[in-house]
């Protein structure tokens, strides 16, 4: 992300896990239906032995499956656990016409399986296939459960990843680390942040703010992680885990003698936590501490991201070179082997990094190959660097929809197939999951594809995996997606959608919501508007799925969404004639469409501002620590932080999104107040009043009315209305 946006990435892995915790694979040709198995009993109870899933050995060391048998015996052999659910997925999705994803699925099957026909196989053609942004423990959901957890989990194995970044639990390591290290467990617990905000102190951009944790949250978070890291051994997958680059709590070199540590300065409003010198003994001696505890903890593993100086840090007088090289070596003396994983994005990783370190063990996660149009050349700018091939389709959470898919499957391919490439994974990494169901599927099949996707046979074929048969107004909807929301390129410096304007701090030539989303959208409304009807006309026997729901709730609501921009300026002229009577019918028509807008994604659980809310509260373990929590996650959506923070920093509304609870309580609330003041000044022949946003959003977020926590309504007869409305 730039500052929060372009913040980014998490960190994978590799192979099988190190260590005592490490999942061992089933010999080849015997029954493994241990894991997998116990996956379908979750996913598809009624059909649980009717497949029989069996070890497959790796095909030159690559992942591979098969999938073959008769109707109701099938037969899905994969190299592991995980890569045997991708299989059974492609064969739902292929043979079933059904599906799983974080947004919605379509999962209404015969009683009979059917047959897999011509065997189904494919073979990954990278070795890496990580999954999830540094930010996604803030931005998607800071207090999610196991519930929650066991199904991403089971999602992404079933979509062919095999890495996983790991935030939870960290928390815990640094706090016995530093305690061990002579702070008082009440100082390294106001030091940590808020569950909400760690993300950005494990990227040492901020500390303390939202804090502090308790004692009771730190062990459940612990429990959670370990849960989390003990089912992705179980499938097979890498659990990638913080590595430790420096980053310690105030006066660290105040109590030990010889220490050096070097302030880092403000990242967008915040005091940065110092870094300790690398080269020195006292950072040896703290990365043994941590690794040791780590692995006490949640237990070793084949990869460990870290990001040295990342978005603004300063080495003062340290070589970056000579602090990588003592970074890798605490990292290779506790754990041998392991690939340290390090973020592609803006200025990172500094090729004095690279120049250091052993790049064979490295892997950089290249963020931003969708989004800047002169990054053509990787293995130039890192010498030769494995590296992923990764997307950032969406920033804090941003509602919008869409994504660069002409980017993806255009210069996947011809990257990965140049001679000489360095091109060894995929890195799924939006800043917010759980969104985007299509960018999901289509970017984790390029991985397990034979030459380049064909977008226009892909979405044809998705709309039909999507709902569960051929329909004529389906696939003409998926084509309308495809050429708009889905047909943007790099071409103008954007791998992610514009948000709407209902969501930014009112002003009448204002033209996004976060400071760093696109100026303007990045497609042809009117033609992006041919979906929703298209969408209303599929056949209503397949509309009875989640898949269904989600996605014409997300049609209808970008459609809302987009008319922003078009009524905006309208508004905007009627107040400059000092026409009082049509800028009237123009604001009342804005909060309409606002009203329209939240009843829609009431209608839905995934946009529910209550359920955010009411998550976060769950943790607490008292009122006081209920009421802090509360305030973590959602001054996150909102203020993000302190005034210097929201204002100085410009991260108000960074992670903007429509969901209930927002469009129609502090959104509505800014507009309604700044169009008052409007109207008030053109009565009066006088300039309008200045308004203090942050001063407005900050008592709503700490004294907001209560949100419901279940959704209302049909999302079928809103849409209905809402295309009416257009």
């Amino acid at each position: 992300m730039h500052i929060a946006r372009r913040t980014i990435l998490g960190a994978l892995a590799g192979s099988a896990a190190l260590g005592t915790l490490g999942a061992a694979p089933a010999a080849a040709g015997t029954p493994a239906g241990g894991a997998a198995a116990a996956a379908l009993a979750r996913l598809l109870p009624r059909h649980r032995r009717q497949v029989t899933f069996r070890t497959l050995p790796r095909r030159g060391g690559a992942d591979a499956f098969r999938v073959s048998g008769p109707a109701g015996r099938i037969l899905v052999e994969g190299t592991t656990p995980a890569v045997q659910l991708t299989g059974l997925h492609r064969y739902l999705r292929e043979r079933a016409h059904a599906h799983f994803s974080w947004a919605g699925e379509r999962t209404d099957l015969p009683a009979v399986l059917p047959a897999a026909g011509r065997a189904l196989a494919a073979t990954a053609n990278v070795r890496h296939r990580f999954a999830l942004n540094d930010t996604n423990d803030g931005y998607t959901g800071p207090y999610r459960g196991w519930d929650y957890w066991e199904r991403e989990i089971d999602v992404l194995a079933l979509h062919g990843f095999n890495e996983v970044l790991v935030y939870a639990g960290a928390d815990a390591v640094y706090h016995r680390t530093f305690v061990e290290h002579g702070y008082t467990d009440a100082e390294v617990r106001a030091w940590v942040p808020g569950p909400a905000h760690q993300p950005w102190w494990l990227m040492q951009n901020m500390s303390a703010y939202g804090g502090p944790v308790s004692r009771e949250l730190l062990d459940r978070r612990t429990a959670l992680a370990r849960r989390i890291v003990r089912r992705l051994r179980e499938l097979g997958m890498t659990p990638v885990l913080p590595g430790y680059y420096g980053t310690v709590p105030p006066g660290f070199a105040d109590r030990h003698d010889g220490a050096r540590t070097v302030p880092q300065g403000d990242w967008a409003g915040f005091r940065r936590p110092d870094w300790l010198d690398p080269r020195t003994p006292h950072f040896a001696a703290v990365a043994r501490t941590f690794y040791r505890v780590q692995g006490e903890l949640l237990g070793a593993t084949s990869m460990y991201k870290m990001d040295l100086l990342h978005e603004g840090g300063t080495p003062g007088p340290v070589p970056v070179g000579a602090a990588a090289r003592a970074v890798e070596k605490a990292l290779r003396t506790a754990r041998p082997g392991a690939i340290w994983a390090v973020l592609g994005w803006q200025n990172n990783p500094r090729r004095e990094i690279l120049d250091a370190a052993d790049r064979s063990k490295m892997l950089v996660l290249d963020g931003v190959p969708d989004h800047y149009p002169h990054v053509t050349d990787r293995e130039k700018d890192w010498g030769g660097t494995p590296y992923a091939f990764g997307t950032i389709w969406n920033f804090g959470g941003h509602t919008a929809m869409g994504a660069n898919a002409r980017d993806w499957v255009s210069l996947y391919h011809r990257w990965r197939t140049k001679p000489g490439s360095a091109l060894a994974g995929i890195a799924l990494m939006p800043e917010s999951a759980d969104n985007n169901p299509a960018g999901l599927a289509l970017f984790s099949d390029l991985a397990w594809t034979d030459g380049p996707v064909g977008l226009e046979d892909w979405f044809a074929r998705w709309s039909v995996q999507r709902y569960g048969g051929t329909d004529r107004a389906a696939a003409r909807a998926w084509g309308v997606l495809r050429r708009t929301a889905y047909g943007t390129t790099r071409a103008d410096g954007w791998s992610e959608a514009a948000d709407g304007l209902f969501g930014a701090r009112p002003d009448l030539a204002v033209d996004r919501a976060g400071a760093w989303s696109p100026r303007r959208l990045r497609y042809d409304a009117a033609e992006f508007e041919k979906a929703l009807p298209a969408l209303l006309a599929v056949s209503p026997a397949l509309r009875r799925s989640s898949a269904y729901r989600y996605d014409l709730l997300d049609v209808a609501r970008q459609c809302l969404a987009n008319r922003s921009r078009t009524l905006l300026p309208r508004v905007k002229a009627a107040y400059e004639a000092g026409d009082a009577g049509r800028f009237r019918e123009l604001t009342r028509d804005w909060l309409d469409l606002m009203s329209l807008l939240e009843e829609l994604v009431a209608t839905d659980e995934r946009h529910l501002l209550g359920r955010w809310v009411a998550e976060a509260r769950s943790w607490g373990s008292s009122p006081a620590e209920r009421d802090r929590l509360e305030h973590d996650a959602l001054s996150l959506l909102t203020v993000w932080g302190p005034r210097p923070s929201a204002d100085g920093g410009k991260l108000h509304d960074y992670a903007n999104r429509e969901w209930a609870g927002l469009v129609g309580g502090l959104y509505r609330l800014r507009w309604t107040t700044y169009f008052t003041e409007l109207e008030a000044s053109l009565h009066a022949s006088r300039t309008p009043k200045p308004i203090d946003w942050f001063a407005l959003e900050d008592h709503w977020t700490r004294r907001r009315p209560p949100s419901p926590t279940r959704p209302r309504g049909d999302v079928l007869q809103v849409a209905r209305r809402i295309a009416t409305r257009l």
